[in-house]
């Protein structure tokens, strides 16, 4: 048979193969699935900027300059469409034909996750408050304590049953002014002996309004490498956790406390 008749038959039978046959789509230099699932297991600012930087930081460079220079308003959702449709679009893959509804609560309902029993300590929504950078030039284990920066707002809920919940919001400081992202990660809680615990990701979505569009990003088929940790209560509302290994890489997260409610409007 001649090579370019099979190059040919090749080309037939690829496109004949169902969707989840074939290799996952990938576009370079635009955001899309693959980088909201590496940034739905952060915990570290550093672990985000690595996520956006495999390939599509310069596109989001390009709209961030876009709509900076339109004077967008953070909170103007349509500014980014309209004065950078085009520069917004190329910068995210395109939202799917038929996007699915956003999960309100993975760890409640009939179809809720269950991992391992969580003490009642551990129990409750935790909000990062501090990390550490792991001195890597030096090769050991000092650390810098460096503040949690508030473009990338996380949190991190821990149910009884042994659901879990970590969220990381993105905001016009990395998405370009106008659109924000809340992207989610949930699966099971794996705990060991007195200290060990470990979020298995099962599942996720990214949520919000992008180039002027409500998105819901499915994460689902992404590949999760869930997170080992070891942890401490101190003071019952800091959690501590830490990374095991060399740089002994340490997050701090403060119990997020309940909103006082508002004052009843003055007669």
């Amino acid at each position: 048979m001649r090579p370019s008749r099979l190059f040919a038959l090749l080309l037939v039978f690829s496109a004949a193969l169902p969707a989840a046959a074939q290799a996952p789509r990938t576009v370079a230099g635009v955001c899309g699935r693959t980088n909201w699932v590496c940034v739905s297991e952060c915990i570290d600012a550093e672990c985000v900027d690595k996520c956006m930087r495999e390939g599509c930081e310069d596109s989001l460079k390009r709209l961030k300059s876009c709509t900076s220079k339109a004077a967008c308003a953070p909170d103007d959702t349509q500014c980014a469409a309209k004065s950078c449709g085009l520069t917004c679009e190329r910068a995210f893959e395109p939202a799917p034909k038929s996007p699915e509804k956003p999960v309100e609560d993975p760890c409640e309902g009939p179809k809720a996750l269950q991992g391992t029993a969580v003490p009642a300590e551990l129990v409750g929504t935790w909000v990062l408050s501090a990390a550490s950078l792991p001195d890597v030039e030096q090769g050991n284990a000092d650390r810098i304590e460096v503040q949690p920066r508030s473009d990338y707002a996380r949190s991190l809920r821990l149910t009884p049953t042994g659901c879990f919940v970590l969220r990381t919001r993105l905001d016009d400081a990395t998405l370009g002014r106008g659109s924000t992202l809340e992207v989610r990660a949930w699966g099971k809680v794996e705990l060991s002996g007195k200290d060990k615990l470990a979020l298995r990701a099962q599942d996720g979505q990214a949520v919000g309004p992008v180039c002027g569009k409500e998105r819901v990003v499915p994460l689902s088929k992404g590949k999760f490498k869930g997170g080992d940790y070891t942890y401490a209560i101190e003071e019952k509302d800091s959690l501590i956790l830490t990374v095991p290994g060399a740089t002994r890489q340490t997050f701090q997260f403060e119990r997020e406390k309940p909103q006082a409610p508002e004052p009843p409007p003055k007669p």
